[in-house]
């Protein structure tokens, strides 16, 4: 089943499929706190979530290194271009969800193209505890 946006939501389109997500492509940003912090990507051909935060509030000095290719290919020119956003593992409390530092997802702010990008660095985890 395809799910239409309303004419407020933005579609975010994946230039290529997350990673065992084949079928997903269109995704829409929806606030899920009044703060705007916690955010579900959702995809707008079945009811998969992915719960997003953007990281820098929780990790001050993370600066992934994204190639050129990927950058082309969204169609960045500069940071300012790019909404970051890192997925989480829900636990069973704020102290045990987990960040994928690994496989950021970008998002051209202009284009709404965007890919889950996974980073060339033995430093970052998939599991990286939100509250370190």
């Amino acid at each position: 089943m395809t799910t239409t946006p309303t004419p407020t939501e933005s579609v975010i389109t994946m230039v290529r499929p997350m990673p065992g997500f084949p079928g997903h492509r269109r995704f829409v940003l929806d606030a899920l706190d009044d703060d705007g912090v916690l955010s579900a990507l959702r995809s707008l051909e079945d009811d998969t979530r992915f719960l997003v935060v953007p990281p820098h509030g929780f990790f001050p000095d993370y600066a992934p290194l994204v190639d050129d290719a990927t950058q082309e290919e969204l169609g960045l020119e500069s940071a300012d271009d790019v909404l970051l956003l890192v997925v989480l593992t829900a636990g069973e409390s704020l102290a045990a969800t987990t960040a994928n530092l690994l496989a950021p997802v970008l998002v051209n702010r202009t284009t709404l193209q965007a890919a889950q990008v996974i980073l060339d660095d033995a430093s970052l985890s998939t599991a990286t505890p939100l509250l370190g």
